[in-house]
């Protein structure tokens, strides 16, 4: 029996899988994206926090996924349900990409551009919100989608602690030795990566254009 023959076979599962997949990569990015932006806001105007900002974002993604995983499962709450675990974990990886795009995207803005903002009597909160951010959006998007490609990989991972997505049929086929399950959940995985980079990449591209 082919891979694609079990998916169809299966792919009441499948479809649940790949919903429990977006759920964890969703969440996890939204949650990145709401605490990552801020941060690089704050450390592209503040230059003497960006090396301990950066630094911890930085071990957090030298951490190997599964080690997280068990440091995480002892804490009170979190280790109750483990895909509020998977999706803390996922959180942390995906600030990094984050972080760096912003506070690139935030300083890449031209110094003559934001001169002339002041000069119109514009607030440095103005400026922000309608000259800097603007002009920065598109790099930020760029991070966000590094970090939407790297979320779906790893959620894969996540399926080890009971968190569900596609990881589940990984899992379940090595402990067979199946082929085709393991497929059943590797090719949706990287269809879900392929498809969110190609579309962040064209809202990317637009965003610059304009």
């Amino acid at each position: 029996m082919s891979v694609f023959r079990f998916i169809f076979q299966n792919q009441g599962q499948v479809l649940e899988l790949t919903l429990e997949h977006l759920w964890l990569v969703g969440l996890s990015t939204l949650l990145a994206a709401l605490i990552g932006i801020p941060l690089g806001v704050v450390i592209s105007h503040r230059s003497r926090l960006d090396k301990a900002v950066l630094a911890s974002a930085n071990i957090i993604q030298t951490i190997p996924s599964l080690a997280l995983f068990g440091f995480l499962l002892p804490v009170p709450w979190l280790g109750e349900r483990a895909d509020r675990l998977a999706i803390l974990a996922l959180t942390l990886y995906a600030l990094l990409p984050i972080i760096r795009n912003t506070c690139t995207g935030i300083r890449g803005v031209d110094p003559a551009v934001v001169e002339a903002g002041r000069g119109m009597g514009l607030t440095e909160s103005q400026l922000l919100f309608q000259v800097e951010l603007p002009l920065a959006v598109s790099v930020i998007l760029s991070g966000v989608r590094v970090a939407v490609v790297i979320s779906v990989g790893l959620a894969t991972i996540a399926a080890a602690i009971g968190a569900g997505g596609l990881g589940e049929f990984i899992f379940r086929g090595l402990a067979m030795v199946d082929d085709r399950v393991i497929l059943a959940g590797a090719i949706p995985a990287a269809i879900l990566a392929l498809g969110a980079d190609l579309a962040l990449g064209w809202l990317e591209r637009r965003l610059r254009a304009r």
